[in-house]
């Protein structure tokens, strides 16, 4: 045999099959995330994406998106070659049209009078089909192509053209030429002179290929021109562990070569000659030969217009083929892991649950020498790029004091939520012997995801477990040193009781948009970073819900009435304590009757002293002579020792700028006229409205909620900082003997009683 490193490629002598003995060029990409190295790339288009659902004659804007991505990756600096089917769908729709005009004018001529709906259509042979469709396919792709400056070429091959040595190093070099010049080579096979397909011709093994349907054609070109990526677009959306439409089928997002048990293939695709069998076949072909390879749907009119640029950017979208297995569950995996653990999570006991949050309180005490090791080695490589900026390096950092704060947080949790799930917070007696009971459950799996802040895991894994949720979290990149040994640790102390599986770190491969699409396994995101995080969850997570906040623009108004003493000592609190907290205070708003007076200058004086940037809004600008930096936008979260001020006239007027540029979190008055206060408390529309205290206050901590999950500004389940109770959700259970429902009809013996039982006594422990 050949060693692997020698260079040779082997030609078998059975005909038209080649075996890659050994690498000419390097391995197959291991992971998505490398795609987007991809220099030489074949795009694959299914019969399924060329042509139209009814099979005559092309689908034009898909065609067109295509291109359009083909270009665009051909201008990046990158080789593309397309494999093509389609000649036939649109030589079937030519044909047709021809023989129907050549026949109609024939009856017109005879019958004097055309009787066009008598006509059969005819069964037309594909070879003619094909022979009518090529030129116009092609003229097709080179109009499009032109619109993006690039030239397009022909290139058509059968069978005999791989079988013949000669024949083979021709077109090798045809293609190396053309890419050479920046063209863009389109490969079909010559179905004008094609046999028609044997089946089963090829099954002898992996190793053999004969092409007799372009996805095999597909992969013998990208080996034999050493592809870095095979892309094979079809009308499935990849590769699935049964037939797709069957009630278990998973979408497998990526392959192994040991994994064809684990398959069962169904039939072939609506159009072409390719089953997924075939795709399969020719993508492990491929595989071997270097190349690595994904199947998608290019026919999904949602994604079809991004389809190849994503999978070049290594986005999830289909079946990627890959020779290396990765360590550890894959995420699909990790989401069931939980969702099973979580749910024995549930079954425990209260005080089981509760054992669990001790024994990571002590943990987190006793490991402290390792756990800050492993973040010193976090924060020096952080240090070395020089990518964080000083805020979030503070964040990252881990201190022996935030590690003490952290454990008896995690007592608190642990001590106040005995009572979280199985509550019951609502008994009905429906009828005699009928009894309707709510009671509180956790709301299932729980995706969380943090930045930076690596003392955000054990906080959440133990609101997790007090509320008998499975948890997948999702930290930065820059603390992973840090949050391994923490999920280790919470892992540790899940074990006491054997649910070690309901809480899981996801592999920081994992693109967080990728894990926002995963609705069949999470039922609720927790974003836990910056707004520009929030936001690009909120957008990205299609189904799931967001439990969050994407800005805190903050209000405080000062009234007419306030206190001289409370105005100085609240703004400098809602301001200047944490500036980057999203409860600080962002705009400050003036009564117009405040301006010019002792009460005004001092607070200014204050901001100064406390080196606050003050920006001045339109209306407050206009009283000034010379101002301050006229705000750009009054829907600013400063998040640093800067605010707006603004002016306005009246309480009223103050409730309505809070409504316009406000965020719904956190506003606050400042008045001691009592009526006042009552209008602003029942007018302002925010998660959280106070009087004459500061914003800072809005906090599941400060709540006395234990702990905080986070602040939701949505408006349904959970509103304002949220703490346990955010976490669960009820269900209804009905104990009855024998009841049904038409005893209660109007001839029926049975009446609706619906009075309201006395709750349980809570235990409070």
């Amino acid at each position: 045999g050949l060693s692997r490193n020698e260079s040779i490629r082997c030609w078998s002598n059975i005909p038209f099959i080649t075996m890659p003995l050994s690498r000419a060029h390097g391995k197959s990409f291991a992971h998505r995330s490398e795609l987007k190295h991809a220099k030489r790339i074949v795009v694959k288009l299914g019969s399924a994406v060329v042509t139209r659902g009814d099979e005559c004659g092309l689908a034009l804007g898909r065609l067109a998106s295509i291109v359009e991505q083909v270009s665009m990756l051909q201008n990046q600096g990158r080789e593309m070659m397309i494999v093509t089917s389609g000649a036939v769908a649109f030589g079937k729709q030519r044909l047709r049209h021809e023989i129907l005009l050549s026949q109609s004018v024939r009856q017109a001529l005879h019958s004097g009078q055309s009787q066009l709906k008598d006509m059969a259509i005819p069964v037309l042979e594909a070879r003619a089909c094909a022979a009518a469709g090529q030129s116009g396919l092609m003229a097709l792709y080179e109009a499009m192509f032109t619109q993006y400056s690039i030239c397009a070429a022909q290139i058509l091959v059968t069978n005999l053209d791989f079988h013949d040595e000669q024949k083979r190093r021709n077109l090798n070099g045809t293609l190396h030429e053309l890419l050479r010049m920046n063209i863009v080579p389109i490969i079909n096979t010559n179905d004008a002179v094609v046999p028609p397909p044997e089946p089963n011709s090829d099954l002898q093994g992996v190793n053999v290929i004969s092409v007799k349907d372009n996805d095999s054609l597909a992969a013998r070109l990208a080996v034999e021109m050493k592809t870095d990526l095979l892309i094979v677009l079809s009308d499935v959306e990849g590769l699935f562990d049964s037939p797709p439409g069957s009630d278990d089928a998973k979408l497998i997002d990526i392959f192994y070569p040991g994994d064809q048990q684990s398959v069962t293939f169904g039939t072939k695709s609506r159009v072409g000659m390719g089953g997924m069998e075939a795709k399969v076949k020719a993508a492990l072909w491929a595989l071997q030969g270097g190349t690595s390879v994904v199947i998608a749907n290019g026919t999904h009119p949602k994604i079809s217009g991004h389809v190849i640029t994503d999978i070049v950017d290594g986005k999830k979208v289909g079946t990627f083929f890959s020779e290396v297995k990765p360590a550890g569950p894959t995420v699909e995996q990790q989401g069931e892991m939980a969702r099973t653990g979580g749910r024995t999570l549930a079954a425990l006991q209260p005080e089981q649950r509760a054992e669990i949050i001790y024994r990571l309180a002590d943990l987190l005490t006793d490991q402290r020498e390792e756990i800050l090791l492993a973040n010193k080695k976090d924060l020096e490589e952080a240090e070395n790029k020089g990518r964080l900026a000083l805020p979030l390096l503070k964040r990252l950092t881990l201190s022996t004091s935030k590690l003490n704060s952290l454990a008896i947080g995690l007592r608190q949790i642990a001590a106040s939520s005995q009572d979280s799930v199985g509550r019951v917070i609502r008994r009905t007696r429906i009828a005699k012997d009928l009894e309707l009971e709510q009671v509180t459950v956790p709301i299932g799996v729980l995706l969380v995801i943090f930045e930076s802040r690596p003392d955000c895991l054990p906080q959440v894994s133990a609101l997790a477990i007090a509320s008998g949720n499975g948890l997948l979290l999702k930290g930065g990149k820059e603390a992973a040193y840090s949050n391994q040994i923490l999920h280790h640790l919470t892992q540790e102390a899940l074990s006491i009781h054997g649910v070690k599986d309901a809480v899981q770190l996801v592999n920081t491969r994992e693109e967080v948009e990728d894990l926002c699409r995963l609705d069949k396994l999470i039922d609720l995101i927790i974003p836990r970073g910056s707004s520009q995080l929030v936001k690009d969850i909120q957008k990205a997570a299609k189904g799931i819900p967001v439990m969050g906040h994407s800005e805190g623009i903050c209000h405080v108004y000062v009234d007419v009435d306030a206190s001289v003493e409370k105005v100085t000592r609240i703004i400098r609190d809602s301001k200047c304590e944490y500036p980057a907290a999203c409860n600080a205070l962002e705009t400050l708003l003036i009564h117009r009757d405040l301006l010019r007076t002792p009460l005004f200058d001092q607070i200014i004086d204050m901001l100064r002293i406390e080196q606050v940037k003050i920006h001045a809004g339109p209306k407050f600008a206009s009283y000034l002579t010379f101002s301050p930096s006229e705000v750009k936008s009054l829907r600013t979260e400063y998040g640093d020792l800067e605010c707006c001020i603004e002016v306005v006239d009246s309480v009223q007027e103050a409730v309505e700028h809070i409504h316009k540029y406000g965020s719904s979190h956190t506003d606050v008055i400042i008045t001691e006229n009592e009526k006042t206060a009552e209008f602003f408390l029942q007018h302002v529309d925010s998660a959280c409205v106070f009087w004459n205290a500061s914003t800072r206050f809005s906090d599941g901590y400060r709540f006395g909620l234990g702990a905080e999950v986070g602040i939701s500004t949505s408006r349904i389940h959970a509103r304002g900082p949220v703490g346990i109770e955010g976490l669960l959700t009820t269900k209804w259970l009905l104990r009855g003997d024998s009841h049904v429902v038409s005893d209660f009809s109007e001839q029926g013996s049975m009446k609706y009683l619906h009075e309201s039982l006395p709750l349980p006594q809570r235990n409070t422990s």
